[in-house]
This record gives C-alpha cells, structure tokens and sequence, in this order.
C-alpha cells in the first residue's frame, strides 16, 4: 500500500466525521452517523459533540497533508474506540436501555475498531 491508499482512507474518515457532525449538529439520529441514536440525549450536547467531530474531521485532513501527525491520530482513534466500548458496558447506558441489547452499539464501536485497523496498517504500509 502506499500513501496514496493512507490518503484516500484519510479522506474518507474526513467524510464520516464530517457527516456525524452534521447529523448531532441537527439532532438526526441516524446509526453510525449517531452513536447512540435510540437513547435520550441533550441538544446542547449533541452540539457540542459536532464540535468536537469537526476537529476530528480537520485532524484526518492535516494528516493527509503531514504524515507526522499520523500516531496521533491512530492515539485519538483509539482513545475513540476504547472509549465507546467503556460506555457500552457501563451501568449508564443500561440505565436508558432498559434491557435492550447494546448489539447494535457493539457493531458501530466494531466499524471505528476496524477503520482504525486499516489506517494503522495503510500507515505502516506507506512507511515501509
């Protein structure tokens, strides 16, 4: 792979991100799009999650224009993965779930899991 391929999928994150960002910014509750899209949730929240998706979103971009910054943005993915897994086994979200499974949460969290897997290994590809 080169870096071509680490640029594409960059570019395609940055496609994601921006859309989640769209979709909190205006409350769609679409799944992927909105992580927990069947839970209640608070407006202002979801504003300022779209906030912080657009960084995310700005992030992937400059890594397409300097490959330097590419471990962090594989750190914040992680850190994004792992942080999503923690709170599909927490107490809080089955709390507001009221037995319903977390599958489905499960399944997203597995989407960012395996974008991250790729980019790890686009990354490693193109370094080589």
């Amino acid at each position: 792979m080169n870096k071509k391929i680490l640029d594409l999928s960059l570019l395609a994150g940055v496609a994601i991100f921006s859309s989640m960002a769209v979709a909190h910014f205006l409350g769609l509750k679409i799944p992927l799009l909105f992580i927990y899209y069947d839970t209640p949730f608070h407006a202002y929240q979801d504003k300022i999650i779209s906030f912080c998706l657009v960084t995310y979103a700005c992030f992937l971009y400059a890594a397409t224009k300097h490959n330097a910054i590419m471990p962090m943005v594989l750190v914040a993915l992680s850190v994004t993965v792992l942080g999503l897994a923690a709170i599909n086994l927490s107490d809080a979200l089955a709390s507001v779930l009221d037995g319903r499974s977390t599958l489905i949460y499960w399944a997203e969290t597995g989407v960012f899991a395996v974008y991250l897997g790729w980019l790890f290994l686009c990354h490693r590809s193109s370094r080589a």
